[in-house]
């Protein structure tokens, strides 16, 4: 007797584009975003992640010190 699993529901991936950082920042913290916040959460996510990942990069950006989103020139 063979037992069949369940398979796992997929995780829609989103690209990380400027414009989903912005619908998930008012959606999140009726907000917007800071272009360099928002160059903060490209560089540090991939090309593509889950809305989850999405969600807890805008949430956290606004925790970090600026020193830390800003590049160095």
């Amino acid at each position: 007797m063979t037992t069949l699993k369940t398979p796992k529901p997929r995780v829609k991936k989103l690209p990380v584009s400027a414009a989903n950082i912005a619908k998930a920042a008012s959606r999140l913290l009726s907000q917007r975003l800071v272009s360099t916040e928002v160059d903060y959460i490209q560089r540090t996510l991939a090309a593509s992640s889950t809305q989850e990942d999405i969600d807890a990069s805008v949430l956290g950006v606004r925790q970090l010190p600026w020193s830390q989103i800003v590049l160095p020139e």
